[in-house]
């Protein structure tokens, strides 16, 4: 009898292979999910913290601060506020411009009331009344009541803030009062401007939802990015509120954070949530071995990009101005919040949310998919056609970019205000009053014993239409003030020039100042210290690259590469705002120049967000190349799986900043056009073109690391394996 042959052996289970252990990112997203509740706590506590300051930040931070730190303009700003009664660049002129004599009863009262209303502020040391032959016009119908400061550059703003509408107020029929001066001008020109900010803003949430919406594919997701955007802009208001009360902070440092944080914020968020999606779908990964996956490869890219774009923002510091280092320490701060918030409470949210993270999702979208192939079709033609690609993409920023070599720059004339601004209406007032370089008054201060050799070099200048007769300090200081009005608007070229001759020809303990000096003051510090500014970014955006890639060529090659859409977008600006092309359509009269701060500020903008683009990109592609070792797989992989990302971000950025080219004035329109047309040109041509014909080129030695650079540099893995 024949027994059954026994069943075969079952083969023994294969054990699963272990999960690889999570790096320091991984581990700070695995801890934040499993603490969800202390890091929303946390987060909370800070952000209400900070925030209950936030109110505050448009009356504590500064009006003032366009200045170089230690000029001579900024020297005689000093002693004048010390020795003559605050008779400096920062006083408040009042003109009351009327159709009859001032010298009339009802002119001479509102004469008065204007000086009964500065003379009850504290921060106005005295009050000048008109003077004939000096402070009254040739025709006698303009009258100068300057109001003296008392207070720093910084409260002279928000004394002008205060008691222009007071002033203005007492002009009736026939009769015109308007403050006017450097602070009313600042208080003027920042107002038009927070204003116009404020509107774009407004004017940019409902294109930045939209596309924030089909980007993500859901509601839930695109949510994301605003609690990222909230948290980080509460916390930076209130701590510049906070910073504010150890040294002025530039109101503008709110306006350029509110935008970063903005931005930032979608550009991680992004990065994070597909990341996310993928590893949790796609791999059928639990919500915290995702993100520890997501931190570990896309967590490093923003981390490298956070501190990319830090690096290229602290290069500002070296220029010695408040307002610039104060804007760029505001966005700076931002940056950090909103940094911090996508280390911990995105990764918190998104473990909490997991596949919740897809609700409300649209119809047509695909949650798990993280590799597109409409971007990995785009990666495979340019592998196969790089030069064909590469050379169009290049020839077009190099035409684009070309204008640059003729760009002029300079500090900001009368015309950036509204027409019915007080500071505008006062200084044409003045000028036809007593000629067009009354604006621009010099002062020079010089040692009493020098006044009359100093006073008789100034009058033989043929830059110069009148000088007042000199005035000694009444603290006995020894120092004499001549005042003397140039032949040209402050904003005519022609003044340097003058100015300078002057500097040449007076003695030498002659120091030579007023508000339109402090300007020209301030356009030759930015113009000296761009090159190197310039430089200093692309040395740490190229070192920052080579320590996490370990690739001297491509960290080379790539932060070349962010110059050519830098080029490109002052290229555009030098034909739009210098030569006025399109200036109908978008509502401005062109300047002839573009104004002072735009090459060193912007550039350093600029390049933060290419720069950003760029880690994106190359960090995708060594973690493909640390995989798989093939240069196509790399350059094919990373547009595959960040294409969709940076395309997506990119289109939220040139939607927010195109709106602030309808702003009213023209500083926010120069903003919005350079920003938006460098990270369209950056995104579109050299991210998602240049970049990967580069890859394509380079191949194998785009990733070389030098033995010696081995031995130097820490290894960062980008792949989670």
């Amino acid at each position: 009898m024949n027994r059954p042959s026994p069943a075969p052996a079952a083969p023994a289970p294969v054990a699963p292979a272990a999960p690889p252990r999570p790096g320091l990112l991984g581990r700070l997203g695995v801890w934040s999910v499993h603490h969800v509740k202390t890091v929303l706590a946390g987060w909370l506590v800070l952000v209400i913290g900070l925030g209950a300051f936030a109110p505050q930040v448009t009356s504590a931070l500064s009006g003032a601060g366009w200045q170089a730190d230690g000029s001579e303009s900024v020297k005689v700003r000093t002693l004048a506020e010390e020795h003559f009664a605050g008779n400096a660049s920062s006083a408040l002129q009042i003109v009351v411009a009327a159709d009859r004599p001032v010298t009339e009863p009802a002119v001479q009262q509102t004469i008065t009331k204007a000086g009964e209303i500065a003379a009850a502020d504290p921060r106005i040391s005295t009050v000048v009344a008109p003077q004939p032959g000096a402070t009254i016009s040739q025709d006698g119908r303009t009258a100068l009541l300057l109001a003296g400061a008392a207070a720093s550059p910084d409260d002279m703003v928000r004394a002008a803030d205060d008691l222009k509408e007071p002033l203005n107020a007492l002009s009736t029929d026939g009769i015109s009062v308007h403050a006017t001066g450097a602070s009313v001008l600042w208080s003027d020109f920042n107002t038009a401007n927070h204003d116009a900010m404020m509107k774009s803003e407004i004017m940019s949430w409902p294109v930045t939802l939209a596309i924030l919406v089909l980007a993500f594919g859901s509601l839930v997701a695109a949510g994301l990015p605003l609690l990222l955007t909230m948290a980080g802009l509460a916390a930076s208001a209130g701590s510049l509120v906070l910073i504010s009360h150890l040294f002025p902070v530039s109101i503008w440092a709110m306006n350029f954070a509110m935008m970063f944080a903005l931005a930032l914020g979608i550009d991680y968020a992004l990065f994070l949530v597909v990341r996310f999606r993928s590893a949790r779908t796609g791999r059928s990964l639990s919500s915290a071995g995702a993100v520890a996956e997501t931190m570990d490869t896309a967590g490093k890219a923003v981390l490298l990009s956070g501190a990319t774009v830090l690096v290229s923002l602290s290069a500002v510091m070296l220029v010695p101005s408040p307002a610039f280092r104060s804007m760029a320490g505001g966005i700076m701060l931002a940056v950090l919040f909103v940094l911090a918030a996508t280390l911990t409470l995105l990764p918190a949210v998104l473990g909490k949310l997991g596949h919740r993270v897809d609700a409300l999702a649209l119809p047509w979208v695909k949650t798990g998919e993280h590799r597109s192939p409409r971007f990995a079709a785009w990666g495979e033609r340019l592998w196969r056609h790089p030069l064909r690609w590469g050379a169009l993409a290049l020839a077009v920023l190099i035409a684009l970019a070309a204008p640059v070599i003729g760009l002029r720059t300079a500090m900001p004339s009368i015309t950036v205000l509204p027409t019915d601004a007080s500071a505008r209406a006062g200084y044409t007032a003045v000028q036809q009053a007593f000629g067009p370089g009354a604006p621009g008054t010099l002062q020079i201060l010089t040692p009493a014993d020098q006044a009359d050799t100093t006073a008789h070099a100034i009058a033989a200048n043929p830059g110069i239409a009148g000088v007042m007769p000199a005035q000694n300090a009444a603290d006995g200081s020894g120092w004499s003030m001549i005042q003397a009005v140039p032949t040209v608007d402050p904003s005519s070229p022609d003044l340097s020039g003058t100015v300078h001759s002057l500097r040449d020809a007076l003695p030498a303990d002659a120091l030579v100042g007023g508000a339109a000096v402090e300007n020209l003051d301030l356009q030759h510090l930015l113009t000296e210290k761009t090159p190197l500014v310039i430089g200093v970014v692309m040395a740490l955006g190229f070192v920052l690259l080579l320590f996490a890639l370990r690739a001297p060529l491509i960290a080379a090659l790539g932060t070349l590469a962010s110059l050519l859409s830098t080029g490109a977008a002052f290229g555009v600006a030098r034909l739009v705002f210098q030569d006025g092309h399109g200036a109908g359509l978008l509502g401005f009269r062109s300047q002839g120049f573009l104004d002072g701060w735009a090459p060193v500020f912007f550039f350093a903008m600029i390049f933060a967000i290419a720069m950003d683009y760029t880690v994106f990109l190359l960090a995708s592609a060594k973690e493909h190349y640390e995989r798989t070792g093939d240069p196509r797989e790399a350059m094919v992989g990373a547009l595959a799986h960040s294409g969709r990302v940076i395309f997506a971000a990119a289109g939220v950025m040139v939607a927010v900043f195109f709106t602030f080219a309808l702003s009213g004035p023209l500083p926010p329109k120069e903003m919005g056009i350079v920003l938006g047309v460098a990270v369209l040109l950056d995104a579109a041509l050299v991210r998602l073109v240049l970049l990967p014909v580069i890859l394509r080129l380079t191949g194998r030695a785009a990733w070389h690391t030098p033995r010696w650079l081995d031995r130097v540099l820490p290894r960062i893995p980008f792949s989670h394996s």
